[in-house]
């Protein structure tokens, strides 16, 4: 009769007063990486360059190393830019002359204008008064009178259609040279702001990691004196306060994925660290890769704790403990 409890007890029927419908626990253990909640990726700016996109590294903040807002990461040699700034200072500064010039020279002629129309108008109407006397004049005044009465109102609406040729001449003349003082003033302002792009600073307060970049015929993060690409990524700032782990979920697994879930982590590079994480989120649609049957949900699991040794693209395993009926 005793061997037959034991039988019993092992097969999990009846053991000690307890049901045969006990939970028992199944671990679920999938693999991911650590990465941080909130990181930035620093590229060399792209900028136009004499040496074919390429441009001198002149200052780089370790790797590891601390940075708050507004710190200086990296800086680029800026003396190339420098000097097409201020040639387009120059530039900008001669045409912005010779604007004050035109208009100057615009409103000094439209006034001599019109002084010239002014005086033709005073000519016509002593010429009209005169024709007033043609009743009391000989023949030949007379004629004479209305001859120059016709010559000054003709000079009069001369005048009048040359001011306004000229006028709008002088306006068109005055707007290309403010459009081409506008357009330099934009080089400059490009200029300018390329000075300020080849200088990086951290956007939030992290921690800083080295990309590997292509140097000298081999990989390995950037140094100082380097000539590197434009749009290449140099660097990466991050947040070590709040890490988690991505990882593929098999898809009969998707009933692990809901709030309250935890997970314990470990640490390929660390075997006797342990941490703990929870649930945070997870992609609406599992995928698979192609050709390949098997499909998975990304899911991020927050980490509860901090840790230095927590750095992004370490290898972690994390083990789900999910309690199931026989």
């Amino acid at each position: 009769m005793t061997s037959v409890i034991r039988i019993a007890c092992l097969a999990g029927i009846v053991c000690g007063g307890q049901a045969a419908d006990a939970p028992r626990t199944r671990l679920v253990r999938v693999t991911g990486t650590i990465q941080a909640v909130r990181s930035n990726n620093v590229q060399v700016p792209q900028v136009e360059s004499e040496e074919g996109g390429r441009l001198t590294l002149l200052k780089l903040v370790p790797n590891g190393a601390a940075v708050k807002e507004g710190d200086v990461i990296a800086e680029f040699d800026t003396t190339k830019f420098r000097d097409k700034a201020r040639d387009a200072k120059a530039r900008f500064d001669d045409l912005a002359y010779q604007v004050r010039q035109r208009i100057a020279q615009n409103k000094s002629e439209a006034e001599k204008r019109l002084s010239d129309i002014q005086q033709a108008q005073g000519d016509l109407d002593k010429a009209l008064i005169q024709l007033k006397k043609g009743p009391v004049l000989p023949e030949v005044d007379r004629l004479q009178n209305e001859e120059r009465a016709a010559t000054a109102r003709l000079k009069v609406e001369s005048l009048k259609k040359i001011d306004e040729a000229r006028t709008r001449a002088d306006q068109a003349a005055l707007r290309i040279l403010e459009l081409q003082r506008d357009r330099q003033k934009v080089a400059l302002d490009r200029a300018l702001a390329n000075i300020e792009d080849l200088v990086l600073r951290a956007r939030y307060n992290g921690m800083v990691a080295l990309q590997w970049v292509w140097r000298n015929g081999s990989m390995g993060p950037a140094q100082e004196g380097d000539k590197l690409w434009n749009g290449e990524s140099l660097l990466s700032i991050f947040d070590p306060e709040e890490m988690e782990v991505l990882a593929m979920v098999g898809e009969p697994d998707a009933a692990l994925l809901k709030p309250g879930t935890k997970a314990k982590v470990l640490l390929d590079a660390y075997p006797g660290a342990e941490y703990v994480a929870h649930f945070h989120a997870a992609s609406p649609v599992a995928t698979a890769a192609t050709g390949s049957p098997i499909k998975n949900f990304l899911a991020r699991f927050r980490l509860d704790s901090h840790d230095s040794r927590l750095l992004p693209d370490l290898s972690a395993a994390l083990v789900i403990t999910v309690e199931t009926k026989p």
